[in-house]
């Protein structure tokens, strides 16, 4: 396993970090602890969860994901192995807080709440899953419009970033990062941190992909130059470049067929830049999965790479992507594509 720096806080990460959302939904119990205990003999020290998992999102499903986990740390002692990041619910999901904003109250529920579920006395990286005042994440691209108060804004941000100092002087958080935040987003939680001598953000977790590259350039560069690495999650753009959906297929389970919500990541184009992804891999020689997942890691302002599976099958074949780098004639396959297909969803 390879490792990188979570930003300026000292800690070591796997370049692979296990995704946890399924747990609860698609997978039981038994089956999330056979992935965490494969995941940490493989070297995985990075494992991501956050309040509202399982997903798709429920009241019922609502924590399900930290409880597993929380079990598992109880019946496995292995607590000081693992780096373990968790997430706050942004506004919106009514069976959370009344679907209230990140405030200080909140965060404060929010966290003892996690502690609970997770049987834990800390959590190593505490984000906020998004934004108060909303993103172009989430199917938003097209439509965003941002429209919000700048000083209001920085005022929550304060808030947020005290509480957080709070928590952390405390001992229930180590250290704080961002999830689907913009370039605006980033650069006020940074300033902020450092003109208030508070917390500063460690990291961002945005959606990154082969189908779906809209951290560059601009995040990217603000990653390399601040010390605040992207936590790539969705490197497989939700399953659809191991090509099991194209031609419409819906596989019994799988997350697109179990999906309530309504899926952006669809179309045309989709199938289209999938199938050439997949194509490309087969004519050199590589697994799909292997290559998308190489390819997030080849890339210097990743610090981790979010990986999900269902099945161990699914889970042995992501983690070996960590031994495969792609050759120029494959990154070139890869530039090519991109042109052709920009902007797919």
């Amino acid at each position: 396993m390879e490792y990188r720096k979570l930003g300026r806080t000292g800690l070591d990460i796997s370049l692979i970090g296990l995704g946890t959302m399924t747990w609860g939904k698609q997978n039981t119990q038994a089956e999330g602890f056979e992935q965490m205990d494969y995941a940490l003999e493989r070297g995985i020290n990075f494992f991501d969860t956050a309040e509202m998992y399982a997903i798709p999102p429920s009241p019922e499903t609502y924590g399900t994901t930290e409880t597993i986990i929380g079990q598992w740390f109880k019946e496995r002692g292995q607590r000081d192995k693992v780096i373990l990041a968790s997430k706050i619910t942004g506004p919106g999901l009514a069976w959370i807080r009344d679907g209230d904003i990140i405030n200080r109250d909140n965060i404060i529920k929010a966290v003892e709440d996690s502690l609970t579920r997770l049987q834990t006395d800390y959590i190593d990286l505490y984000q906020m899953h998004w934004p108060n005042r909303g993103s172009y994440h989430f199917g938003k691209t097209w439509g965003f419009a941002p429209q919000f108060d700048a000083n209001k804004e920085q005022d929550n941000f304060l808030e947020v970033l005290n509480t957080y100092q709070d928590l952390i002087e405390q001992g229930k958080i180590r250290h704080v990062g961002l999830s689907n935040e913009t370039a605006w987003g980033i650069q006020q939680w940074l300033r902020l941190a450092e003109e208030n001598n508070l917390p500063r953000m460690a990291s961002i977790q945005n959606e990154y992909s082969l189908l779906c590259r809209y951290f560059e350039p601009d995040l990217a560069e603000i990653a390399l130059a601040e010390d605040c690495g992207l936590l790539a999650w969705s490197p497989l753009t939700r399953g659809i470049l191991s090509g099991k959906y194209l031609n419409g297929a819906k596989p019994e389970g799988a997350r697109l067929t179990i999906e309530t919500r309504p899926e952006h990541r669809t179309g045309a184009a989709v199938d289209a830049a999938a199938e050439q992804y997949i194509n490309l891999a087969k004519e050199h020689g590589l697994d799909p999965c292997q290559m998308a997942i190489a390819f997030v890691n080849s890339k210097p302002f990743v610090s981790s790479t979010l990986i999900g599976a269902t099945s161990m099958e699914q889970l042995k074949t992501n983690i070996d992507a960590i031994d495969v780098t792609l050759s120029q004639d494959v990154l070139a396959g890869i530039e090519a594509i991109r042109r052709e297909y920009p902007a797919v969803f």
